[in-house]
């Protein structure tokens, strides 16, 4: 296991232990994100603002009242002036608290599905850990609101749709905090019921309206938050995937009787790619004692295996699907770690605009920039969207050479376990796959090269970053349906040549991989209803339980 994946299962530990998440602004990880954002198996995590976070936070927010709230003091951005074009429009004193609710009313524009709840929490922490760095000038008591909401599980009605990924998302946020407030139009979840928010937070026990005081509300939702939550989820579970894939790979690699020259790590440090190792490490552990990768399990001729002189030969080489998955599943890794590095970045960022910063001879000054931007997060996402295509493209060809005999060494066609023309087997449980390997290829067209101007174009390049982060989850959602397929197949290319073959050992990570899904999806002759076995191969896949599984047999894989 890689140093970095050690660092993170140590922090996602420390936080399961204690059941505390505090955000400091700082050192927020991806899967201490997830851990909070996926409460399950009787588990919460209280998520609190780290001390010294808040005092900076109140250190600030004392000078701002003191020093700008009144008419003599200068223009500062979305203070005391208007947003967009209107930057130059100052905004009275006497009217920086209405102004707050009209923020509110003009930016709640979204439209869409709603985020699903995991990423509406993702969104909460991470806008929460953003204004922890303490240079945004908003109150501690609007973070609060915002984790007391989170604890008692009040979700806020976010629209997947009208965010172009700059100026932050704008649109999105601004329903989240019309939820804060209890506006009359605001929605809110709560024990899995949409309500109006106003009675969701009055059934949580929670004040059923909330004031905000100037520049609050710019603060929530000057960021590109709900681009990042989506992000951030579609990262943890590519890893997942990449980890799973390597041991699906280990199995059609049995259901074929592969070679394994082909991951000799003296290959992969000639390539000088950490992890193509890394791949080849794992498959090597997970089918280590297999007795169906070997010469004598290849010299058995299966019924249906075609050798046009009689004679076994001995193979030199598989196909590409097979030998150079290390080279496609290494790679994929490369992009992973470089959308991490930029995801982790952001995660611990300071987003919204303006910034306040300490002089060095005291006072605060206020900056205008453009962190707001979400180019990093689409790069991240479009990144994440095709390394984790590419995992599911290599996965689908895999799963259908196991089901031509031509291709899989004389595997049954469509591996039917009975009688031939009465059972057709897997082709359509395969063609699952090939449609959504497909549709992987449209949705990998970058978001992030995109841009249309808005708000009479001073706000002329935006990012589109929202939609490159919805595209990765959409990705990483068909290729667990694809890497189900692929277990699937592989499990029962090997059930079908067990017997010819006088049932050979497996590798133990296989074997375990193999006998999580037979705990759920018996091994069949006749044909079964296949959508139930996909679905059930699904939620294995994604839930991480199939990997866990082989994991527990050979040790946490890299």
């Amino acid at each position: 296991m890689t140093h970095k994946h050690r660092n993170r299962e140590n922090s996602v530990k420390n936080v399961l232990e204690s059941g505390v998440l505090e955000l400091d602004g700082t050192s927020l990880s991806v899967d201490e994100v997830v851990a909070a954002a996926r409460p399950g198996d009787g588990r919460s995590i209280a998520v609190t603002l780290e001390g010294g976070a808040r005092a900076s936070t109140d250190e600030l927010r004392r000078y701002l009242e003191a020093n700008w709230l009144s008419d003599e003091a200068p223009p500062m951005y979305g203070i005391n002036t208007g947003l967009g074009r209107l930057k130059d429009v100052r905004v009275a004193a006497d009217d920086l608290e209405r102004y707050q609710h009209l923020i509110i009313n003009s930016h709640c524009a979204g439209t869409g599905e709603p985020l699903a709840d995991d990423e509406v929490r993702a969104v909460m922490i991470l806008r929460v850990n953003a204004l922890a760095k303490g240079v945004s000038g908003i109150r501690s008591a609007s973070l609060d609101r915002l984790l007391d909401m989170l604890a008692a599980d009040v979700l806020p009605v976010i629209p997947s749709q009208g965010s172009v990924g700059a100026s932050g998302d704008l649109a999105p946020l601004a329903h989240l905090v019309s939820a804060m407030i209890g506006h009359e139009h605001a929605k809110a979840t709560f024990k899995g019921q949409v309500l109006p928010a106003r009675e969701a937070l009055a059934a949580a026990g929670l004040p059923a309206t909330f004031a905000f005081e100037p520049k609050d509300v710019i603060c929530l939702i000057n960021g590109s938050t709900v681009t990042l939550a989506i992000a951030v989820l579609a990262l943890h579970d590519a890893w997942q995937i990449a980890r799973t894939a390597d041991v699906l790979l280990g199995l059609s690699l049995e259901a074929v009787r592969g070679e394994t020259a082909a991951f000799d790590p003296r290959i992969h440090e000639a390539r000088n790619s950490v992890n193509q190792g890394v791949v080849s490490a794992n498959v090597l552990a997970l089918t280590k004692g297999s007795a169906r990768m070997t010469e004598a399990a290849r010299a058995i001729a299966l019924p249906d295996e075609i050798r046009p002189d009689g004679h076994y030969h001995a193979r030199v080489q598989d196909a590409y699907s097979l030998r150079c998955a290390p080279q496609v599943h290494g790679a994929a890794r490369d992009l992973l770690g470089f959308a991490e590095e930029l995801i982790v970045r952001e995660m611990n960022a300071a987003t919204d605009n303006p910034l306040v910063f300490a002089e060095p001879d005291g006072g605060y000054r206020v900056l205008s920039g453009g962190n707001f931007h979400g180019q990093p997060i689409a790069y991240a996402a479009d990144m994440i969207a095709m390394a984790v295509a590419e995992i599911g493209s290599i996965s689908e060809r895999r799963a259908y050479r196991l089901t031509d005999p031509s291709m899989s060494y004389g595997l049954p066609l469509n591996l039917v376990g009975g009688t031939l023309g009465l059972n057709t087997g897997f082709s359509l449980v395969h063609c699952s796959a090939a449609a959504l390997a497909s549709e992987n290829k449209v949705l990998c067209f970058p978001s992030s090269v995109d841009s249309i101007p808005t708000k009479a174009n001073q706000e002329d390049h935006v990012s589109m970053g929202t939609f490159a982060s919805r595209k990765a989850r959409q990705v990483v959602e068909n290729t667990k349906a694809i890497l189900a397929v692929e277990l699937l197949c592989a499990a029962q290319g090997i059930d079908v040549s067990a017997e010819p073959l006088s049932s050979p050992v497996l590798g133990a990570g296989t074997t375990a991989a193999k006998a999580k899904l037979r705990e759920i999806v018996p091994a069949t002759a006749e044909d079964r209803y296949q959508s139930a076995d996909l679905e059930k191969a699904r939620e294995l896949v994604s839930s991480g339980a199939v990997l866990r599984a082989a994991e527990e047999a050979v040790g946490a894989l890299s």
